[in-house]
């Protein structure tokens, strides 16, 4: 018995989502199209989205498989198979800031046309009457070659880069996203990670995150923020709150103490410590949060939430192969990080 045999592949199901005057609209938005000869932004972009779906472990895998299938490639849109030299040279010179507004451009498309586009089976459930956005915030690390990428050396003999993540918990879908080299700290760039988040909506992240000057300027500007305790936080307990559940320990409202934490945020944070379940063990844990209206077993499980965005970086890393890059330079490895998460849109629709 035959297999049976589909009219659209995987390649052309991601390209059908993409409009098409957008490529060659931000292609001269970046100047890339004045880079463009023989090898359009257009085929560059199928190139790379093919590179994720293949699997493929080298520039020669993508261009042999590509010119084997050029007339099958030929009708999605016109776009070309590259040289092996063409390929390497775009993803080295071409903007990747293009494929990053690709992205965008197309999320919020697909956002737009599909009200329910993404994951809407979200485990967590908010208490009836609260309806907020639920932001998940963390970071990935994505080693690459020391002996070949100056740019990402992030300890002696060590090269990485890191993707920074606001993914929203309901729909499973991207926000924001920060790709750069690792050298930075997060609290650093969790400034710019929480820059679009807006009054009323909920941020969960690691204590990797915390900076209280940070905290107190998400609290003014009305955001709701959940993470757990440093282990060194001093602090002294000015009130003592109801507990209602067996696996919350101590719900304290308390003042930082110390020179800088206090100068850096003067008002009371709520601490809980719960004792939660981890892999069958129970665990005691510390959290901290500017909110005293919701119940502590809701903020706790609000930060169980943050697991999420752990499996989101699993598929990027596992499925979409994001682990052999086909080119060393920063733009090179932007290029493929960026067309890994348009392909994950791909995957959001197939739910």
């Amino acid at each position: 018995m035959k297999p049976t045999r589909y009219k659209y592949s995987l390649l052309s199901q991601v390209v059908t989502n993409i409009p098409e005057c957008l490529v060659q609209k931000l292609a001269r938005k970046h100047g890339v199209d004045k880079q463009a000869r023989t090898f359009s932004p257009w085929s560059h972009l199928v190139s790379m989205l093919f590179a994720h779906l293949s699997h493929a472990l080298s520039l020669n895998d993508v261009c042999d498989a590509l010119r084997l299938h050029s007339g099958a490639l030929s009708t999605l849109r016109g776009a070309t198979p590259p040289s092996r030299n063409g390929l390497s040279h775009a993803n080295k010179t071409r903007s990747a800031d293009l494929a990053e507004d690709i992205f965008y451009e197309v999320l919020q498309r697909l956002t737009r046309l599909y009200p329910k586009f993404g994951r809407t089976d979200t485990t967590f459930r908010l208490p009836r009457g609260l309806k907020r956005t639920i932001n998940l915030i963390d970071s990935t690390t994505i080693q690459l070659f020391a002996n070949c990428m100056d740019w990402a050396k992030h300890r002696r003999r060590k090269a990485a880069a890191k993707c920074h993540m606001v993914l929203d918990a309901k729909t499973f879908l991207p926000r924001f996203a920060l790709v750069k080299s690792a050298n930075s700290h997060d609290a650093v760039e969790g400034r710019i990670l929480c820059n679009a988040l807006r009054d009323g909506e909920i941020v969960v992240f690691d204590r990797a995150y915390v900076d209280y000057k940070h905290l107190f300027e998400l609290t003014g500007r009305g955001v709701l923020w959940v993470t757990r305790a440093k282990t060194n936080m001093s602090y002294r307990v000015a009130k003592k709150l109801k507990i209602t559940n067996n696996a919350i320990v101590r719900d304290v409202k308390i003042k930082l103490e110390g020179t800088k934490s206090k100068s850096y945020y003067p008002e009371h944070i709520r601490l809980i410590t719960a004792d939660v379940v981890q892999d069958g063990k129970a665990v005691r844990m510390e959290f901290i949060t500017n909110n005293f209206s919701l119940a502590a077993s809701t903020i706790t499980e609000l930060y169980k939430s943050r697991w999420d965005i752990e499996l989101f970086f699993k598929q990027i890393k596992q499925t979409l192969k994001l682990s052999d890059f086909l080119g060393y330079s920063e733009n090179a490895v932007k290029w493929q990080i960026w067309t890994a998460l348009e392909n994950k849109n791909r995957q959001a629709m197939g739910r």
